[in-house]
């Protein structure tokens, strides 16, 4: 081939779709594909592929690149591998030779063993390639598959995500969306309204918002694509490259005695019951720079998820957040916490919880919708987790809530307590109403002296994190101002730990 057909051929597949599509997708704000890819990675470290592929008949060819930029590359200097849909070119439609791309970069991630990141902003299936498309669709579904748990994830959604092409991103690591940008949904708008008669805009429907608060589909929403894209690149400092490896560990040097962060968790927890502070306090003490990567926050916010380090080495964080239907467990925060814990034990991150749980949130709505099943998912999650467990009960810890959350009964390693603590079936006030109701009726006049004693008797009894340090359910009863030196001790002990899989293809977790 001449030196000027190769300059040719590589200009055209550098160069984006029509000028008129590239002006209006610019007028909205948005970046191109290819300023996407080479935002996310690090500085001339992409390696394209497939760039002069294209599609059709060889009298009637199709664009240079067939609508999606794929490759591999580094980010921090670690390989990824990426794809990039191009709307600009046939509305980023996914076709033959389109597909064919995004399956050969799934491969190549399983194959090198490295993360994979899909920028997803596709009108759909390719109607004019029939069924062709669908079948890639199916097929790009079977490779989400075969890498999850293998290899990181992760899915920023730059723009529309309809129909089929919804659930390679869903059956992602972590979906990642641009507010007022992007928006994700099976069925749109228009066809509902005519279906069905609702009428709803496209935010409402599926914006970043409706899919991060209400759906809980999308685990973050950035503000634009920079911010999302800076995002991803730091999710995956905290992440290993793949299952067999350990999470990249960071230069720490130790902090000598009780910070003022330290020392403000000794007055943290309010004395009555039930008021609330914020968890995420307490997270800020342990963690280091008091820095956490919040996972999912905008949905179910009665439970905290996220990343970040503790003496270097990250983290899964899981923590009970009493300023949100006082820490409640119910059906989202369940299936939240567990799909993370699950994201944690894949990928090597050891898992620290903080509890203060007065239970699971009471209601018809909740048992009909299926609290049960959809509620053992995390009971599910931590027993099967194998990574090294660290749990420190705050507060309340009540009936199956205390046992669903990283309790020594479902294998946590260390269990921590502080003087706070309630460990119990339920709080005193009820207990009292249920184990001495007759005493109660026959005291007359004097019922609410008796009941304040007996509530107290529970709790001195029954409730203290005491009685559960004898039984060997918590290793220790420590100051609150200590709980970065005994996590990170913990931690440092649980390092080398090793736990051989169970001899059978899988669990069958409650879906």
């Amino acid at each position: 081939m001449a030196l000027g057909e190769l300059r040719e051929r590589t200009g055209a597949a550098l160069r984006a779709g029509s000028e008129r599509a590239v002006l209006k997708h610019r007028a909205a704000g948005k970046m191109s594909a290819r300023e996407r890819v080479l935002w996310l990675l690090d500085t001339d470290s992409l390696l394209e592929t497939d760039q002069l592929a294209r599609h059709g008949a060889a009298d009637a060819p199709g664009p240079y690149g067939d609508g999606v930029i794929t490759g591999t590359g580094t980010i921090d200097g670690r390989p990824v591998c990426v794809f990039s849909q191009d709307f600009t070119v046939l509305g980023g439609s996914m076709g033959e030779t389109h597909g064919r791309k995004i399956l050969k970069t799934m491969d190549t991630a399983v194959r090198l063993g490295c993360p994979v990141i899909s920028i997803n902003e596709s009108g759909g299936a390719r109607i004019q390639e029939g069924v062709v498309s669908l079948a890639y669709y199916a097929e790009l579904g079977r490779r989400n598959v075969r890498a999850s748990g293998l290899v990181p994830q992760i899915a920023l959604i730059a723009g529309p995500c309809a129909g089929g092409a919804v659930y390679s991103p869903a059956l992602m690591d972590v979906v990642v969306m641009v507010d007022r940008s992007s928006y994700m949904f099976v069925t749109g708008p228009d066809v509902l309204r005519s279906v069905t008669g609702e009428d709803v805009t496209v935010d409402e429907l599926g914006g970043a918002r409706a899919n991060a608060a209400v759906s809980g589909n999308c685990h973050h929403v950035a503000r634009d694509e920079a911010e999302a894209l800076e995002w991803i690149q730091e999710l995956l400092s905290y992440l290993p490259s793949n299952a067999m490896e350990l999470p990249p560990a960071v230069p720490f040097t130790p902090v000598p005695g009780r910070t003022a962060r330290d020392l403000a968790l000794d007055t943290l927890v309010p004395d009555a019951d039930n008021q609330g502070y914020d968890v995420r306090e307490v997270i800020s003490a342990v963690v280091d720079d008091a820095e956490l990567l919040e996972i999912h926050a905008q949905f179910a916010p009665n439970i905290v998820c996220g990343l970040a380090r503790v003496e270097g080495r990250p983290v899964g964080v899981v923590a009970n957040q009493p300023l949100h239907r006082a820490g409640a467990l119910d059906i989202d925060a369940t299936e939240k916490a567990a799909r993370f814990v699950r994201f944690c034990d894949a990928f090597n991150l050891p898992v620290l919880t903080f509890v203060d749980v007065p239970g699971y949130l009471p209601g018809v709505a909740q048992e009909r919708d299926g609290i049960i099943r959809r509620g053992a998912k995390l009971l599910h999650a931590y027993a099967e987790a194998t990574v090294p467990k660290v749990t420190v009960v705050l507060r309340k810890a009540y009936g199956g809530a205390y046992a669903v959350m990283g309790s020594k009964h479902l294998g946590a390693d260390c269990n921590l307590a502080w003087p706070t603590a309630q460990i119990a079936v339920m709080g005193g006030e009820a207990a009292v109403e249920v184990l001495h109701r007759r005493r109660l009726a026959e005291a007359g006049e004097d019922a609410p002296a008796v009941r304040e004693a007996l509530v107290e008797e529970y709790r001195r009894t029954l409730m203290t994190p005491y009685a559960a340090a004898e039984r060997g359910y918590v290793d220790a009863v420590i100051e609150p101002s200590s709980t970065r030196a005994q996590v990170g001790a913990a931690l440092r002990a649980l390092s080398t730990k090793r736990e051989a899989a169970v001899g059978r293809k899988h669990g069958n977790i409650p879906l």
